[in-house]
């Protein structure tokens, strides 16, 4: 183990690490912090709480959404294909597919005509890449909200799609246009596919990533090289599943869907009622203090 690790384990040992989601637990539905949860956050970070977020967004994203939070553990990003540093952006762990996964899988889109936003690292640099004429009103909504993205560029060819070191699929379109390809992860045991409605809209995400892209197993790993003894998660979606499942308590706001809850230790104030916040200054900050 190295030294950080041996310091980390000894400052934080029998503390606990708090894990929350993003869109639609910590977040409003205007995708950002209230005044409140950002005072609260950063009131419990600077006594000592350690707390951060899992999402399947990017740092790029999540740090607009976040906006004035002081992050000074590293978050979770790409639903756990990253471990990053939020002041740096350094990579602390990370998860792919090498060059023949990322085939076997442009493959499977490619026979059912999907194609897909590719995330990736070209000549060192991470970007967004998608076709041009193939958005969907889906596709175009998601674009708005990234205006001014450096990340993102449209490309002209498959070959462009395929190039630089991909480790994260979206495609955005109807249920039953997305359904095959979901119908055949059994074939792919390296990559992890998740089908699910978009938060507020009509349309489906696809999603295909690292089968060690969780949630789940960054929070595990972070827990980890903090040296924490517990994790405690917060939700509101199915994949906060694997989330829940591997936290030692877990808690799903009142929005989240049924699924979740039944795994929920218990229900906490909605999204909208800065419910993640206010359980973390009911019950994480004394534990902070003792």
């Amino acid at each position: 183990m190295k030294a950080t690790e041996e310091q980390n384990a000894q400052k934080n040992r029998g503390k606990t690490l708090y894990v929350s989601d993003l869109d639609g637990t910590l977040l409003s539905r205007r995708d950002r912090l209230s005044p409140y949860t950002v005072e609260t956050l950063n009131r419990l970070l600077h006594a000592g709480v350690l707390f951060t977020y899992a999402t399947a967004r990017s740092l790029s994203s999540a740090s607009v959404v976040t906006e004035g939070l002081r992050m000074d553990l590293p978050v979770i990003v790409y639903n756990g294909a990253f471990i990053q540093s939020a002041v740096t952006g350094k990579v602390i762990s990370s998860q792919g597919f090498s060059a023949e996964e990322r085939a076997w899988i442009f493959g499977l889109l490619e026979d059912n005509e999907i194609y897909p936003f590719t995330y990736k690292f070209l000549e060192g640099r991470e970007r967004v890449h998608w076709m041009r004429e193939c958005e969907n009103e889906g596709a175009l909504w998601y674009l708005g909200k990234r205006i001014g993205d450096p990340r993102m560029q449209r490309v002209a060819s498959l070959e462009e799609l395929r190039s630089g070191e991909v480790f994260y699929f979206t495609c955005i379109g109807e249920r039953e246009e997305l359904l095959p390809v979901y119908e055949r992860r059994g074939e792919f045991p390296f990559a992890r596919f998740t089908l699910q409605q978009e938060l507020y809209r009509p349309e489906y995400w696809l999603e295909i990533m690292p089968a060690l892209a969780t949630k789940a197993y960054g929070a595990k790993r972070l827990k980890k090289l903090l040296g924490c003894e517990k994790i405690v998660a917060f939700g509101d979606a199915v994949n906060d599943i694997p989330l829940f499942q591997a936290a030692d308590a877990c808690y799903a706001v009142a929005n989240a869907v049924p699924q979740l809850k039944k795994l929920a230790s218990g229900v906490i104030g909605s999204n909208e009622e800065d419910g993640v916040a206010r359980w973390l200054e009911a019950y994480a900050g004394l534990s902070a203090v003792l």
